[in-house]
């Protein structure tokens, strides 16, 4: 069987977890073929962007961060003839069946493909951990880690100058990582997409701390996060974006809010403010332990599905085991923080 694999959307730690685990697992236990498609979905809508994998050219990247078949944000629908070119380049190369490892537009587009016929399968890949119906996707773990070392770091800067520190952390619709970064780091108030940014709550807390001689305080803000300079009117609540430009899923370019944050804070309270953005640090360099392992699990599981013929299907880790859900489904909702971690952040706000 020829077995073509690709990397869509942003990099993260632990891709090369995955595509190692696909190509030893396929050659090594069904004989078969792994062709490498270059840059996401652009690899099968363009001639010459394919590669074949062997068992040498995937030694020694378990630890290496991004992805060694490179990536784009490229979306076939959104191009003319985009579906009837992929099907077409597919059958040129010769490809059996798909394994698309991505978030939601990658795997939206996967879902699609699926609809139309091609034998593909799906791995989950965000930083974000926002994919439904898996509790835990690769890449994660790296980028909480990474954020609560900068929030730990900060709060050395902000206790000795007396400082109110805003670190704004990636996030997009959800608030995994600023949540579970911001209780790991003793973040003092958690911002995150799913609650509303009452500013004069927020303010109100901050002089309470100093009321009660804690004079210095770290706020971390997820990206997302919606914000109303004016109180009364909350239907003015809207993202913070660099840019007005979307990419080929319709995605604007989000941040700005924790530099926002921190000139109201200070205009409000008089407390001196500075704001940290990690911005792409936080799904770059060598993946975590946890992140290597679930991206092997995810691999070797997604090459058993391959070699099964159970097609349509998305890997998810449902507590410890490695299960197939319908792909379809996987991409239809967003995995939201739920209220019992959202109450676990606020014992430590009062």
């Amino acid at each position: 069987m020829n077995i073509g694999i690709l990397t869509g959307g942003g990099d993260c730690p632990g891709l090369n977890a995955v595509i190692r685990a696909v190509v030893r697992k396929s050659i090594l236990f069904y004989n078969s073929k792994v062709v490498g498609i270059l840059e996401g979905w652009r690899g099968l809508l363009e001639e010459g962007l394919t590669e074949e994998l062997d068992l040498e050219k995937i030694s020694g990247i378990l630890h290496k961060g991004g992805t060694i078949l490179k990536t784009s944000r490229t979306n076939p629908y959104k191009i003319p003839d985009g579906e009837k070119r992929i099907l077409e380049n597919k059958r040129k190369k010769g490809l059996d069946a798909l394994v698309a490892v991505g978030g939601e537009d990658t795997l939206g587009v996967a879902a699609k493909l699926s609809q139309a016929g091609v034998k593909i399968v799906g791995v989950p890949k965000t930083i974000d951990n926002d994919l439904d119906m898996t509790d835990y996707t690769f890449g994660f773990d790296t980028a909480v880690n990474i954020a609560m070392e900068a929030i730990d770091r900060v709060h050395t800067t902000a206790e000795s100058h007396n400082r109110v520190m805003v670190v704004e952390v990636m996030g997009r619709h959800t608030g995994w990582i600023a949540i579970e970064a911001g209780i790991a780091g003793g973040a003092d108030i958690i911002l995150i997409p799913e609650k509303p940014v009452n500013l004069d709550k927020i303010c109100e807390n901050l002089r309470k701390r100093h009321e009660r001689g804690r004079d210095f305080s770290v706020v971390v803000v997820a990206e997302g996060a919606k914000i109303a300079l004016d109180e009364k009117k909350r239907e003015k609540e809207t993202f913070i974006i660099q840019d007005e430009c979307k990419d080929a899923f319709g995605h604007v370019r989000l941040g700005g809010i924790g530099k926002l944050l921190a000139e109201e804070i200070e205009k409000r309270t008089g407390f001196e403010t500075r704001f940290v953005i990690l911005g792409y640090v936080q799904r770059g360099g060598s993946p975590t332990a946890f992140d290597r392992l679930l991206g092997t699990r995810f691999g070797i599981a997604a090459a058993d599905l391959v070699h099964q013929g159970n097609f349509g299907k998305m890997v998810s880790l449902q507590g410890n085991k490695i299960v197939p859900v319908d792909l379809t489904e996987a991409v239809a909702g967003t995995k939201y923080v739920g209220e019992e971690l959202y109450s676990i952040a606020e014992v430590f706000s009062a």
